[in-house]
């Protein structure tokens, strides 16, 4: 289909679109980007806050979904419990080596979007996580030394609810808006 408009007496426009011919009217068919649309925000510093927090350790909570996913292809080529052991604690050991420093400098509540983020990235909590790659008596642990500092490794990253606003700005900054 072939539209012809004019935004001046001298040049018309031609534009070649699609379109389609339905009880006799020609509808045209166009594909327009997506536009997401975001909650009203009083940009204040409680939300220059949270970019921030959120910019500093979604880095991690992606290295986390990418670590688990590693490992577990490397777990399921496991033959049995005891090398299954020996290959977390080689992990567990590579990871506080590289990355101890940073997390220890985290904020308390950096450490609570971190462990949001985690979930968000895996799809398991924190402590399911420890749980199931390191033992029921390491997840009791570290959860108590969590609750300690007002965090729970138990929780659940809910996009739709409690956690929008981390949701969104996640998405802005996947997008590179952010």
């Amino acid at each position: 289909m072939i539209i012809t408009t004019s935004l001046s007496a001298q040049e018309p426009i031609r534009l070649i679109a699609r379109a389609t011919v339905e009880n006799g009217d020609t509808i045209v068919v166009m594909n327009l980007p997506t536009v997401f649309i975001y909650g009203d925000y009083a940009f204040g510093r409680k939300h220059e806050k949270l970019v921030r927090n959120i910019r500093k350790v979604y880095p991690y909570a992606r290295l986390a979904g990418e670590k688990l996913n590693e490992y577990s292809i490397v777990l399921a080529a496991a033959s049995d419990e005891k090398q299954v052991k020996e290959i977390m604690q080689q992990a567990e050991d590579d990871l506080m080596k590289q990355y101890k420093a940073d997390l220890e400098k985290l904020t308390i509540s950096q450490g609570k979007i971190l462990i949001k983020l985690v979930d968000r990235e895996t799809g398991h909590c924190s402590y399911e996580l420890i749980q199931d790659l390191r033992g029921e008596f390491r997840a009791f642990f570290w959860q108590s030394f969590a609750r300690i500092f007002g965090m729970n490794l138990k929780s659940e990253y809910d996009p739709m609810g409690t956690d929008k606003d981390i949701e969104e700005i996640v998405s802005l900054i996947e997008r590179g808006m952010l």
